[in-house]
């Protein structure tokens, strides 16, 4: 009964502990990468003028298809504005891709890798009506991690896949 009676308040007690060790831990990572803008973050191309969206978006699914990449999801963000009423609505959607077997791999291997998936581009209209796409720039995260040969081959081969997925769109190629 003693036990009881302690088991809560060292439990209580043993979070409170935790909590700001893990904001420590928090601001300590978002401090490991100084001067970093957003921008850096980000691999971000221009659709060439006179290619539609519908012809880069295509151009995307057809390349991505061809390297087994699956499109295993697409967020019309523009249509779903629109619909709500939204006024002034540039082109916005996004496309995810993924390999679920490699997906599978780096998961088993770390947990944390399931908050980057699927991997995803964007397909974005500036201010000024030129169209763009954006995916994470996968350097970034691969320099963090530390991976075992065979998984660092898999995710070098992901982020080149996911470069020629945009570049495809980028510039139509088929």
């Amino acid at each position: 009964m003693l036990q009881r009676l302690f088991a809560l308040p060292l439990s209580l007690l043993l979070c409170a502990i935790a909590l700001p060790t893990q904001a420590a831990d928090d601001k300590k990572a978002a401090q490991a990468m100084p001067g970093m803008t957003l921008a850096q973050t980000v691999v971000k191309m221009q659709v060439e003028d006179g290619l539609s969206i519908e012809e880069a978006v295509e151009s995307m699914k057809l390349h991505a298809n061809s390297i087994n990449m699956k499109l295993v999801a697409h967020l019309p963000l523009s249509s779903e504005l629109e619909a709500q009423g939204v006024p002034d609505v540039r082109h916005m959607e996004i496309f995810q891709f993924c390999d679920a077997k490699i997906a599978k791999k780096m998961v088993d291997y770390d947990i944390n890798f399931s908050a980057y998936l699927p991997c995803r581009i964007s397909v974005i209209e500036d201010k000024e009506g030129k169209i763009w796409l954006t995916m994470m720039n996968m350097d970034l995260l691969l320099g963090m991690v530390s991976l075992e040969s065979e998984l660092a081959v898999l995710a070098k081969k992901v982020r080149d896949n996911m470069n020629a997925i945009l570049e495809a769109g980028a510039t139509g190629a088929l």
